[in-house]
């Protein structure tokens, strides 16, 4: 029989990891990477529902994937995050996907449902928001060439999960916007790697192009204030990766 390992990697998630792991005790083995900068108990409080604890030097996050598929002793693994919620039916998925002889794909989209602010978000890109979190550790692992919105290399084609993840998103206005700042700057590095350049309408097109896309394309606009709110946002954070990918610039020709 197949063996799944629930691999989470956290970093100061005290305030959900348990919450997390008490969704994952149907798996053959539950794994917590922990970012060496944690200040708190997520830790010692993984360690007191069961799951096996490795602190990690951070690097990026898709560094840190690859080192949980290095460390878990299964043949598959299924990556969440601290601030999800595997449900009783992806379970059941999951352990019918893995458990097939033939037939299953290398790595699996799973859809998610974000709720933010306390509200389940249907449109705009929220959900399904599918993320490629199931993978079997001998043909697949995560490009090393991005520090976020990793991407993941798989021997085959991917197959798709039907029963969601719950992702407790953002609680607050002020977390979304710190987390999207994070992103920002961590994607202008990645830009920067990739020595994109930067033409003068890509300050007014690009956000634009961000905000057509979530709050028209993706019928934001349907959440009513809320999806007006996260689309003007989202496209003010891609004008902020053009900022600081400038800045970035300006800096590595001194």
């Amino acid at each position: 029989m197949s063996t799944v390992c629930a691999a989470i990697i956290a970093r100061d998630a005290a305030d959900t990891i348990e919450r997390c792991l008490l969704s994952l005790q149907w798996a053959d083995s539950l794994l917590v990477v922990v970012d060496d900068r944690t200040r708190d108990a997520t830790a010692e409080l993984a360690r007191s529902i069961g799951a096996r604890v490795e602190l990690h030097s951070f690097e990026d996050y898709a560094r840190q994937r690859n080192a949980a598929l290095r460390i878990a002793d299964s043949d598959w693994v299924l990556f969440v995050d601290s601030d999800e919620v595997a449900t009783p039916e992806l379970a059941e998925e999951v352990r019918y996907i893995t458990g097939l002889y033939e037939g299953a794909a290398p790595g699996y989209w799973i859809p998610r449902r974000n709720i933010i602010l306390g509200r389940w978000v249907r449109h705009a890109g929220w959900s399904p928001d599918y993320q490629m979190r199931l993978l079997r550790r001998a043909d697949a692992s995560y490009r090393e060439d991005r520090i976020v919105h990793e991407l993941v290399d798989l021997k085959g084609q991917a197959g798709y999960l039907r029963n969601p993840l719950l992702h407790y998103n953002y609680s607050t206005l002020g977390e979304f916007m710190e987390r999207q700042r994070h992103y920002a700057r961590m994607e202008a590095v990645n830009r920067l790697r990739q020595e994109v350049r930067i033409k003068p309408q890509n300050y007014i097109l690009q956000p634009w192009r961000q905000f057509w896309r979530r709050y028209v394309t993706l019928e934001g606009y349907r959440e009513g204030w809320l999806g007006l709110l996260l689309s003007a946002l989202l496209g003010y954070y891609e004008l902020r990766t053009y900022l600081d990918l400038r800045a970035l610039q300006r800096s590595s020709r001194q």
